[in-house]
């Protein structure tokens, strides 16, 4: 008996470490479709509708007509995000981008694994249940409209993930940009709210969420200025990983914060070289000022 438990002991131990061990992709190529953007669109749409997914904003990234990002959540993500103080709720939205690529159109979505491990980090374990599940229906949901479904964008461990900064010394997921401290929850979410109604800095705002009862709310936040936007940076890094944006802000109580742009832009870019990395090194900076001047 105790010879048998200790076998069972080691195969736990293995089975654990191999989970750790596994290596987990930012994004899945669906694959090409002969459809136009809008007809691609309808089709995404549709399925993750039917799958009880609630579509929270769409926008044309870099304010091309050839990209768009069509953003979804669901409630009981929602519920488990919620739980998890340290801006879990960042990770209640997923995207999928579309590419018009000739006639036809490339879709892709944002891994929820990947973003679950990277933003929800150790709290990950204890919700594990329900965010495979959501993992499992975006993947049943969006899978039938391609034949390509492989990941891609590069790799990281569980491990890596939950503890990702790009390189020494650089920012953590828990090494955020304060952008201001309200006098209220609700005076946060009107100044902010009313800054993107008037389009201020070229911001645009493709989707919000508010809970009210929790004192939180994200908005995600299209960067569309010709000079210092997304159509100065993304065709540099890469616009394959369309489903990276927009960028958020969230409001906690009455502190509005961001992720730090070399954490949040590494992070979904992980294969990034330093090269790289330093033509877009103004794109943090740029992200800031925007997201302060949206708090004043």
């Amino acid at each position: 008996m105790k010879k048998s438990i200790f076998h069972l002991s080691i195969i736990v131990i293995l089975f654990s470490f191999n989970l750790d061990a596994q290596e987990i992709s930012p994004y899945v190529s669906v694959g090409e479709t002969p459809n136009s953007l809008e007809q691609t669109e309808k089709s995404v749409v549709d399925a993750l509708v039917k799958s009880g997914f609630e579509i929270l904003g769409q926008y044309h990234a870099e304010n091309n007509q050839t990209l768009k990002v069509i953003v979804y959540s669901r409630k009981d993500l929602q519920q488990i995000t919620l739980k998890v103080k340290d801006r879990g709720a960042l990770a209640a939205a997923l995207k999928v981008g579309l590419k018009a690529d000739g006639p036809g159109t490339h879709i892709s979505y944002i891994n929820p694994e990947y973003l679950f491990q990277a933003y929800l980090r150790n709290s990950y374990d204890a919700h594990a249940k329900g965010l495979e599940k959501v993992t499992a229906d975006v993947k049943a949901a969006l899978s039938p409209l391609g034949n390509e479904n492989r990941e891609f964008g590069g790799s990281m461990t569980v491990e890596e993930l939950r503890e990702y900064h790009y390189k020494i010394m650089m920012p953590y997921f828990s090494d955020p940009v304060t952008l201001k401290e309200f006098g209220s929850f609700e005076e946060g979410v009107k100044t902010i709210e009313k800054n993107l109604k008037s389009k201020k800095g070229n911001a645009e705002l493709v989707y919000s969420l508010k809970f009210n009862d929790q004192k939180t709310a994200v908005f995600g936040i299209g960067f569309l200025d010709d000079e210092k936007g997304e159509k100065q940076f993304l065709p540099i890094i890469g616009e394959s990983h369309l489903a990276a944006m927009p960028y958020e802000i969230i409001i906690q109580g009455k502190t509005a914060t961001m992720l730090h742009g070399r954490y949040r832009l590494a992070v979904h870019w992980p294969e990034l070289s330093m090269s790289t990395f330093m033509k877009i090194r103004s794109t943090p900076g740029d992200y800031k000022d925007l997201f302060e001047g949206l708090c004043e």
